[in-house]
């Protein structure tokens, strides 16, 4: 992707706040060029989702640094491509971890353990820019966007990507919850949206329905696939409901196919059996 170099902080223009994203080192299926790490501020800083533990990452954090002060690390959640490299940071900076701890389940970050309990709506005051939490469960339970709010630039981890669509995974994973937090979104003063993976986006809005109403035609694509093919179980289902991605993704999509199953038995739409699922 133009523009995206590991390790490289890239100024990001059109904006008053001075924001560098700092490439990951994890390209991949899943993390697509790698994890985007944002440095906030001119001289007190902010550094959104160091990314996984990365030696040369860890050099790059402190070059981009140098002799100002990095003042709190903010994680969007603590999956294991995110959260991981805060602890060296914390320990070598002695900056404040800002996020929610994380929840039980596998690929979560133990070692973030956050410097007080954080609530949804709390303010970061950094005097030359403010930083507000918005919290944000769907993806998993203790997800946060972070708001820049002098510029309406959001930062949303894995809540709303560029160019693709985030997993939903249960149990923790909720998707009735990433629902309700993508609408909330729609109702703040947006200009950007900065993700996880992939490029900055300048048409929030425009991106927040176009995912609102992929979800929605998704859930309608499970019902008609259960209607189609009647009781079955997720291994049958996932084939007819993703027909369009990859073989190699379906895993994937089998967890977030879970997650529209059980929203849609909450709805009492369907229902759950011994074999799978059927409509109700």
């Amino acid at each position: 992707m133009q523009g995206f170099e590991p390790g490289i902080p890239t100024p990001i223009e059109g904006i008053k706040t001075s924001v560098q994203r700092i490439l990951g080192r994890n390209p991949g299926p899943m993390t697509g060029p790698g994890t985007n790490s944002y440095l906030i501020g001119e001289k007190r800083l902010c550094l959104v989702d160091p990314g996984p533990i990365n030696n040369e990452q860890y050099e790059s954090f402190v070059q981009a640094i140098g002799d100002r002060e990095l003042e709190y690390i903010l994680a969007t959640h603590t999956h294991g491509d995110h959260s991981p490299g805060a602890a060296r940071l914390h320990e070598t900076t002695g900056a404040k971890l800002v996020g929610l701890p994380a929840p039980e389940g596998i690929a979560q970050d133990k070692t973030f353990q956050p410097d007080q309990l954080w609530q949804d709506g709390d303010e970061i005051d950094c005097g030359e820019y403010t930083v507000r939490l918005i919290q944000t469960p769907g993806h998993v339970s203790n997800h946060i966007c972070y708001l820049l709010v002098e510029d309406g630039f959001l930062f949303t981890g894995d809540h709303v990507l560029q160019g693709t669509t985030s997993v939903i995974l249960p149990p923790d994973g909720d998707m009735g919850s990433y629902l309700d937090s993508l609408r909330r979104l729609q109702e703040l003063d947006l200009r950007y949206l900065a993700p996880g993976h992939g490029g900055v986006m300048d048409k929030p809005y425009d991106e927040i329905k176009k995912l609102i109403a992929h979800r929605l035609m998704r859930e309608e694509k499970v019902v008609a696939g259960l209607q189609k093919l009647g009781e079955c179980s997720i291994d049958e289902l996932v084939l007819t409901v993703y027909d369009d991605v990859a073989e190699h993704l379906i895993p994937w999509a089998k967890k977030t196919l879970l997650a529209h199953l059980i929203k849609l038995q909450r709805d009492e739409r369907i229902v759950a059996t011994e074999i799978g699922w059927k409509i109700v």
